[in-house]
């Protein structure tokens, strides 16, 4: 991307304060940037651990997954998740904080005897998978934001930043050279007019 630039004092002015203000911003970004970095590995992990936590439930119910062919899908439905917005490095993110369910009355007479402990683990593994989605969710958010932070970071220190500069002593190499051949130009007014006053 070439600065755009006219070459002249006012032009100069403007790429300066352009530059001052890339250069001031450009540590908060790339601090931002490192944050985002830190949160977007913490996520993963987080991830890992409820892909290992689901894993596992899913194995201890092993021997039970039988029985769930008896089960009426009617009986649990999930009513509300609840979630809390967060800022993480400026970026807004939901953050999991529970599952409220719906459970329809049924007869424990009627009803298998597993049931009521079976319930509870579907209640369980609803919410790891539902937390574990959620985390998938903020994964997704933060690498985006991440993404753009570093574009930001690459663009200021490899394009704008020494464009602005490259433009600013572009400017000011021909102010110089326009203000040394004025003088120039004046010392050789001078010189004649000196040339033509002097007594012959």
């Amino acid at each position: 991307m070439a600065v755009k630039f006219q070459y002249n004092k006012t032009s100069l002015q403007g790429l300066e304060k352009n530059l001052k203000i890339r250069v001031r911003a450009l540590p908060t970004i790339k601090s931002k940037e490192s944050a985002l970095r830190v949160e977007v590995k913490k996520a993963k992990s987080d991830v890992q651990l409820l892909d290992d936590k689901f894993e596992q439930l899913i194995k201890a119910n092993e021997e039970m997954m039988v029985l769930y062919g008896e089960y009426d899908p009617s009986l649990l439905e999930v009513s509300d998740v609840l979630v809390e917005q967060q800022k993480i490095a400026g970026v807004k993110i939901p953050v999991f904080k529970g599952v409220d369910f719906d459970q329809q009355p049924f007869s424990l007479f009627n009803s298998p005897s597993w049931l009521p402990g079976g319930i509870v683990k579907i209640r369980e593994l609803a919410a790891v998978a539902l937390e574990r989605e959620f985390y998938f969710h903020k994964v997704a958010l933060l690498e985006y934001a991440r993404k753009k932070t570093t574009q930001k970071v690459n663009l200021f220190e490899k394009v704008q930043i020494p464009g602005f500069e490259d433009a600013i002593r572009k400017i000011k190499r021909f102010l110089e050279d326009e203000e040394n051949l004025s003088k120039a130009a004046q010392k050789i007014v001078k010189s004649r007019q000196e040339e033509t006053e002097e007594p012959v």
